[in-house]
């Protein structure tokens, strides 16, 4: 297929197909490749371009836009988002178009020119609800930020309710019929999507949600997957659905949830955790949870952090390292947003004990708030250090639930902190 798709009377679907993709960004699978949407429409004074494609892929997109329009009637070129994927055909449709007037989000004027590694790029910056005309057709710029880049926007075609989203409401699924009540079966790739691409940025989406979900809308077109056209807004309802809390109806509003993770290789590390959580329950308000890393994979624990206001993470060291299901459920993190969130480690160990230590450095490069610092238990732990866990827990329930609790500091942090001074 090399012929422009009409959307409308006036759009026109000029982007380009990549079935044979199998992974995106590294960390995205796409068994069904993916598409690069990209959009004419023509008003009475001009057209304008709507993102455009990747590199690579840039002839089908010029084929498909030379059979809509001639370059010298194009007027405007929009930028939604500007990661290479939709940009990558940018600078040669800037040549074959100079008269063009070029405009991205605000957010963007930075990286545009890194990107294209040029200083003096004539574009025009815009925010919600600027507008531009193409005579009868306007175009108004809604400012959707870390949709997933801070530089992202939404573009609306007034006349045609018709809203070009971006990355938002889009997946990695390529089907040459383009538009959602034609293709197959794509809501794995959907959700997947949101998962791995929109949700650490979920309180963003529920903004964005805020501005869009208003607005009269006939069709969706994002920058990836197939063309909402049948039934759009109940893509928008999927996506407040899925950034909306899991737990809500299960913890009531004055109280707070700790989560406390932990794997134990000879029963250690179990029975500090057993006490830790005996602990925290001891304060008024905290819900405090076990679950044994060695019993589930770091995925199936994802939605338990994303709504925890509290996560603790014990592991035993083993040859100077905290273990692997450890590591995998902190790697986990990084498809939400775990900022701010009270945080700490704890574990037995048999010689140098490294582990906890580590995974607070993680904790603490992931943003998260660590007011202790972790308790370490040298092989089986006795009643003084099962009580040392106790408080540990209570302490750290304390904290969750605002209530002034001492900071613990052990030897260590204080010689450092004295080393520091002087």
């Amino acid at each position: 297929m090399t012929q422009p798709v009409w959307l409308s009377e006036r759009v026109q679907w000029i982007g380009a197909l990549d079935p044979t993709m199998r992974s995106f960004d590294i960390v995205l699978k796409t068994p069904n490749g993916t598409t690069y949407n990209a959009y004419a429409v023509r008003g009475s004074e001009g057209v304008a371009v709507i993102d455009t494609v990747k590199e690579a892929c840039a002839e089908q997109f010029f084929t498909r836009l030379e059979a809509v329009a001639s370059y010298d009637e194009i007027k405007v070129i929009v930028l939604n988002h500007l990661e290479p994927d939709h940009t990558g055909a940018l600078p040669e449709l800037m040549r074959r178009a100079p008269q063009a007037k070029l405009y991205i989000s605000k957010s963007a004027q930075l990286m545009l020119k890194a990107l294209l590694n040029q200083q003096d790029i004539d574009y025009t910056p815009v925010g919600t609800s600027d507008t531009v005309s193409l005579g009868d057709r306007t175009l108004r710029f809604l400012h959707t930020p870390y949709l997933h880049w801070p530089d992202t926007q939404c573009t609306y075609l007034e006349e045609e309710y018709m809203l070009f989203s971006g990355d938002v409401f889009g997946c990695h699924f390529c089907d040459e019929r383009l538009f959602n009540d034609k293709v197959g079966d794509f809501r794995f790739a959907f959700e997947y999507y949101y998962a791995h691409i929109m949700r650490p940025f979920r309180e963003h989406v529920l903004n964005a949600l805020a501005i869009l979900e208003p607005l009269r809308m006939n069709i969706i077109a994002p920058t990836h997957g197939p063309i909402l056209r049948d039934q759009p807004k109940r893509y928008m309802q999927r996506y407040r659905e899925l950034s909306g809390q899991r737990l809500q109806s299960e913890v009531n509003a004055d109280e707070k949830t700790l989560v406390i993770f932990y794997i134990s290789a000879y029963g250690s590390t179990t029975q500090m955790a057993q006490m830790i959580r005996a602990g925290a329950e001891q304060v008024a308000g905290v819900r405090a949870s076990l679950y044994d890393m060695e019993g589930g994979d770091a995925d199936l624990f994802v939605d338990l952090v994303e709504d925890a206001d509290g996560i603790l993470i014990g592991s035993p060291t083993i040859n100077g390292d905290a273990v692997k299901p450890a590591w995998d459920l902190v790697s986990s993190f990084a498809k939400i947003n775990v900022r701010g969130k009270l945080a700490g480690a704890f574990g037995s160990y048999g010689w140098s004990g490294e582990a906890v230590r580590m995974l607070e450095d993680r904790l603490r490069g992931l943003k998260m708030r660590l007011p202790q610092s972790g308790v370490r238990i040298k092989l089986i732990p006795s009643s003084e250090e099962l009580e040392e866990c106790r408080r540990y827990g209570q302490e750290a329930g304390e904290h969750l639930m605002g209530v002034n609790a001492p900071r613990v500091l052990d030897m260590a942090d204080l010689l450092a902190s004295r080393q520091a001074q002087v």
